[in-house]
């Protein structure tokens, strides 16, 4: 069963010097014809694949909130004609603080958006500056205070450490502006330097300072330790929330369960199959308005490889695999399956086994990927 989608919006009104993810400046592109695509692929695909009513939608970009006034209403719209919702759907759309105004937070709000996910990074003006944001620590508390008087109770925002130049200080000083919102979700990453991006390029030329692995692991150990503190739970590697205020739609990636994706660039898992869409706009649009699905490479998942993205994805949540679910699943234990892998971390201790869950110590965490690493064969 297909409980979650996620719609893709590639315009941006700026482009950050980190981001890889598939964007186009929004001056001069065919916003409206875009719209008319996807449209018509979320129709094509449900057709296809049909399902029951949703638990969650995602839209994510690029920024979406960058589609002016008429454009969202009309995006929303279509969302609301052809995707089936359950009544207690997780609506979540990201935007970016300060391109929020009112007018837009009230068309979300009829639409039926019950979650905002707001781009922060950082609350330090000069790192903003760096990282390539425009907006101002200010209008992180504008656009939130807006949004809560608008009805938005579920709000999350996003922050970054290890940025060039950051220090400990500077983290600890943006968790504590953090704190101050009072809302109720917290996504943390540290910055991976992406190809393609101008801190790829920086960083190639010896240009770009940043601060290094032990201060990065120094800034996540503080990150764990300044949440719980606030009352923050940490249900995944990144994120945090107040009791019943975690992300479903990412609890479907992290759960490894099927969803939709639609737009340019975006990726699916649909009855086993991975697949990815095209990511040019006008490569995408040309192959709808073909009558075809935009999609590039879809790859049948076999059983080994879904118990293996069932360990890897499972083990981001701190509460790790649960291996009565995976037996259900697989009807096989991934503790005979994977006992050498589990015995070698368990002695290392970045894993633990406990009342049915293998999860990761809090020692693991801070070396998530060499743990999720040991369980591709």
């Amino acid at each position: 069963m297909i409980k979650s989608a996620y719609l893709h919006i590639p315009f941006c009104e700026h482009i950050c010097h980190y981001c890889d993810f598939n964007k186009v400046f929004l001056k001069g592109q065919p916003v409206d014809e875009y719209l008319k695509a996807l449209d018509q692929e979320i129709r094509m695909t449900v057709n296809q694949f049909p399902t029951g009513n949703l638990e969650t939608i995602f839209v994510g970009g690029g920024t979406p909130t960058s589609l002016n006034e008429q454009q969202l209403y009309r995006f929303c719209d279509s969302i609301n004609r052809n995707l089936p919702k359950s009544e207690t759907m997780e609506f979540t759309f990201e935007a970016n603080p300060g391109d929020l105004t009112k007018e837009k937070l009230q068309i979300l709000k009829d639409a039926g958006v019950n979650r905002l996910s707001l781009g922060v990074q950082t609350f330090n003006e000069e790192l903003l500056k760096k990282i390539g944001r425009v907006h101002k620590a200010k209008d992180v508390y504008q656009t939130i205070e807006n949004a809560k008087t608008i009805g938005f109770e579920n709000i999350s925002i996003d922050l970054i450490f290890s940025l060039p130049t950051q220090t400990i200080t500077d983290f600890k000083e943006s968790l504590t502006e953090a704190f101050l919102l009072d809302i109720t979700h917290y996504s943390a990453y540290s910055l991976i330097i992406e190809p393609k991006t101008v801190f790829y390029n920086l960083l190639k030329k010896g240009k770009l300072p940043t601060p290094g692995e032990d201060v990065e692991a120094a800034m996540y150990e503080l990150l764990m330790e300044e949440m719980e503190k606030n009352g923050f739970n940490q249900y995944e590697i990144s994120n945090f929330s107040k009791p019943g205020f975690e992300s479903r739609h990412n609890l479907t990636y992290w759960n490894n369960e099927s969803y939709y994706g639609f737009g340019a660039g975006a990726h699916s898992y649909l009855n086993g199959v991975r697949r990815s869409n095209t990511g040019p706009l006008k490569r995408y649009m040309d192959q709808i308005n073909s009558g075809e699905l935009p999609v590039i490479d879809e790859h049948q998942t076999t059983k080994v490889e879904q118990m293996e993205e069932e360990m890897f994805l499972g083990l981001r949540k701190t509460s790790g695999v649960s291996v009565p679910h995976f037996i259900e699943k697989f009807a096989v234990d991934p503790q005979q399956l994977f006992e050498q892998e589990i015995a070698e971390l368990t002695n290392k201790q970045w894993l633990e086994v406990q009342k049915g869950h293998i999860f990761l110590t809090k020692k693991g965490r801070l070396l998530g990927n060499e743990v999720f690493q040991a369980f591709l064969r």
